[in-house]
């Protein structure tokens, strides 16, 4: 029979974002008492596999970013990696500067180490701010990036009517960490996530 821990981990894995109250209801019933799902969320927090969110005056678990991977993702990791020129950063901005324009977008890019937003693009009286990060060598590197990425979007947020997004490789480690990003979160920021695969297709998520 599963532990307590293993339950609470797995649900974590499905329904990112939830209380403790939540996680009782959900595991043990409504009305159950929260004392042990509290006191197991404060072990796993401490042992580094949750992190512990106040969002709206409630506290929301999340799972940490280094929690491994099943055997079968890690394979398509390795994958991808045999591709890592064709998911570099700078290949990523020229596959969006293409598909931009193709969109009736006019994109000014910045290539390598150059400073500033890494694509403003303008169509009509619009502005589209896309911050890009690539696809990474391992992955603690990814969520790393992942982090600084959200990070940098944040402090590039100076223009209320423009719409501002991240660009990074379509891989499934970053489709876990999009989707594990509360919804709240998504929602007060309106921050969108592009996904670039290396043929160039472009998905958007919000």
């Amino acid at each position: 029979m599963a532990t307590l821990k293993d339950r609470i981990i797995d649900l974590l894995e499905k329904e990112g974002g939830i209380s403790d109250r939540e996680i009782t209801d959900k595991l043990m019933g409504k009305e159950a008492p929260q004392q042990s799902v509290n006191i197991m969320c404060r072990n796993l927090e401490q042992k580094g596999i949750i992190t512990r969110i106040r969002v709206d005056g409630k506290i929301r678990n999340c799972l940490a970013n280094g929690i491994p991977q099943p055997p079968i993702r890690l394979v398509e990791e390795k994958v991808h990696i045999q591709n890592v020129e064709l998911l570099s950063e700078d290949m990523l901005k020229k596959h969006l500067e293409k598909w931009l324009i193709q969109n009736g977008w006019k994109a000014e890019v910045a290539w390598g180490h150059q400073q500033g937003i890494d694509i403003c693009a303008e169509k009509e009286n619009k502005r589209w701010i896309i911050e890009v990060k690539g696809i990474g060598s391992r992955q603690p590197m990814r969520v790393n990036y992942f982090l600084s990425i959200l990070g940098e979007t944040l402090q590039r947020m100076d223009d209320p009517n423009a719409e501002y997004s991240i660009a990074l490789p379509d891989m499934q480690q970053y489709r876990n960490l999009w989707n594990r990003l509360p919804h709240l979160a998504k929602q007060r920021t309106e921050i969108s996530i592009l996904f670039v695969d290396e043929h160039g297709i472009v998905t958007q998520k919000k």
